[in-house]
């Protein structure tokens, strides 16, 4: 990904953080040398010092067969408009605050049920922990049959790339300008961007 070195982020343990926070992501393979693209969530761990991406496709999904090449994961949120009325000459012109990580790795398949149950479990706890015991006491029989129509994965993350285009080539009047109006704006994109702006 393209990367203007002024908004290069280089703390790993934040970008880790954002991934966690922004978990539903873009999962990208390739086909015939075509790019193929799935929407998913996953669960962002590290383990042993190493960063691993856990989530799982509909077994009808033709990508779920792709997962032996190397991936490419996009976290692509928040994201906001930023208008020229923010800045201090009137010769301006807009551009867009986001943040983004792109996430490249070796994707696994997880084909034995103990490890199929691991990732579902994971999940659960991660994105509803409120559903657990629900889950824990559905039939054997029922987890099996689901298990079968899912596909789950891994993938152990061997490169980071990540960028916080936050208006760091603006003045500190234009940056504030900027936080304070997205604070009180009804988009929650915009009040998170603000939320990011203000801690760096």
């Amino acid at each position: 990904m393209y990367i203007r070195n002024s908004y290069t982020a280089n703390n790993e343990a934040e970008t880790i953080a954002f991934m966690q926070r922004y978990s539903f992501a873009t999962i990208v393979t390739s086909t015939n040398n075509l790019p193929v693209a799935t929407h998913i969530p996953f669960v962002v761990e590290q383990r042993d010092g190493e960063l691993f991406l856990l989530s799982h496709f509909a077994k009808a999904n033709p990508q779920a067969k792709e997962l032996d090449n190397h991936v490419l994961v996009m976290f692509m949120e928040p994201h906001a408009y930023v208008s020229p009325k923010h800045y201090e000459k009137e010769q301006s012109v807009p551009t867009w605050n986001y943040i983004a990580v792109h996430a490249y790795g070796d994707a696994a398949v997880l084909n034995e049920q103990g490890d199929q149950l691991m990732v579902m479990d994971k999940m659960i706890r991660y994105y509803d922990i409120g559903y657990l015991a629900q889950w824990n006491g559905l039939p054997d029989d029922y987890k099996t049959k689901m298990l079968n129509g899912i596909v789950a994965f891994e993938i152990k993350v061997t490169s980071l790339q990540a960028v916080n285009k936050l208006s760091q080539n603006r003045s500190e009047t234009e940056r504030e300008n900027i936080i304070k109006a997205f604070e009180k704006s009804a988009d929650g994109n915009e009040v998170a961007i603000a939320e990011y702006m203000k801690k760096g």
